[in-house]
């Protein structure tokens, strides 16, 4: 995992803006339609085509294929995975229940019907989970490699994103496996095959993990706070049996609370949870320090270091919000984050979280994510000017 002596490296989640065609197509299907799969995929490499060169102009250093052949960032294993089938509906945020209002305008904002829903609609599993085969994702990591060779030295690295199996565990309801425990593991066996792919190809492998936080609002708001610790870690135990024999740095986790603009204020400390995260076998943390009510738990790190060697990927810019940081913003942001970290050259500058994480899910307008990406850019100039 790269690091530099003499800048602050910028990167982000993983999800752009993908083209309306292409989450045209995705909406098409996930309403269950019947659309052909060489469509969706000449569509999709088409716009990691286009996804590549546009993020190296916007100043990224470390970036991905966008997520742009994925309908959602955990959804797409529908077609990848044996043992699902039936449907049901994800249980509602705390945050949100809490607040009738603004429950009201968070459902008309949405069930709108041009965007692959995360929380509607999702599968169960009736049957034993199983990796169906790896031509899906050995198609993915050729068709970026492939992308990149046209457009050589436009990243310093490249990475490319995969799942937590707590996120799916949480998604895609246990209908057949006798324990949770046993319903993670068998997602682990599972997606070990997408993560040994992934770093096997020359990606860094990004693991999104928002269950570490996020599902203390939903599958586990009725439930006391050691139940909820008890399954992250599980959750850690089960990625790390995964990533057994994958070299540590070449891996990192993002955990964050959620890519929702809504009150945030069931969110479970990270303080309550940073301990437990720091038990797994990956060179470098993802989490986020833009969003108003995370914006000060950087100082976690006071109380909880880094291991010796690992990076810290900062978040910095608000996926949730139209407005456009100011530079000097995300450089005092950046500033701050190192002097807790003690190195500059284990902090990379991100985003918060994904700016699309479901097609048609993002509240960022496609111009405006550029222009959050070219500010990131500028802040981390600014930053490494004063901090180098």
């Amino acid at each position: 995992m790269r690091r530099s002596s003499e800048r602050i490296l910028t990167t982000h989640a993983g999800s752009l803006p993908r083209p309306e065609n292409l989450t045209g197509l995705f909406v098409r299907r996930a309403r269950g339609e019947s659309i052909d799969a060489d469509t969706i995929a000449a569509a999709g490499l088409a716009a990691v085509r286009a996804i590549v060169p546009r993020q190296a102009e916007a100043g990224v250093d470390i970036g991905n294929n966008g997520e742009q052949q994925h309908d959602s960032f955990f959804l797409y294993l529908k077609e990848r995975l044996t043992g699902l089938g039936g449907s049901w509906q994800r249980p509602s945020r705390a945050d949100v229940e809490r607040y009738p209002e603004f429950k009201k305008r968070w459902l008309q904002q949405t069930s709108s019907a041009a965007r692959v829903s995360p929380n509607e609609g999702l599968p169960m599993t009736v049957g034993e989970v199983r990796y169906i085969d790896t031509a899906a994702i050995e198609k993915e990591c050729r068709d970026f490699a492939g992308v990149l060779k046209e457009h050589p030295n436009v990243f310093v690295e490249s990475f490319m994103n995969a799942p937590s199996p707590g996120i799916v565990a949480a998604a895609i309801k246990n209908q057949y496996y006798d324990s949770g425990l046993k319903y993670l593991e068998a997602l682990g066996d599972a997606l070990r095959i997408e993560y040994e792919t992934i770093v096997r190809s020359g990606f860094v492998l990004q693991i999104d993990a928002p269950d570490l936080a996020l599902e203390r609002h939903i599958s586990y708001k009725d439930e006391p706070l050691s139940k909820f610790l008890e399954f992250v870690e599980q959750v850690v135990a089960v990625i790390n049996r995964a990533l057994e024999g994958i070299p540590s740095d070449r891996v990192r986790l993002h955990v964050c609370w959620g890519n929702s603009e809504s009150p945030h204020d069931s969110d479970v400390p990270l303080e309550n949870i940073l301990p437990i995260i720091q038990q797994a076998n990956v060179g470098a943390l993802y989490l986020p320090f833009a969003g108003p009510r995370h914006a000060h738990e950087f100082r976690c790190f006071k109380k909880f270091p880094l291991k010796s060697g690992q990076m810290l990927v900062a978040g910095v810019i608000d996926p949730l919000t139209n407005i456009i940081e100011h530079p000097e913003v995300v450089s005092d942001r950046i500033e701050r984050i190192v002097a807790v970290i003690g190195d500059a050259s284990a902090v990379l500058a991100a985003s918060d979280c994904g700016f699309d994480t479901s097609a048609g899910w993002g509240r960022v307008a496609p111009d405006v994510v550029w222009a959050k990406l070219r500010t990131l850019r500028d802040g981390a100039r600014l930053a490494s000017a004063r901090l180098f």
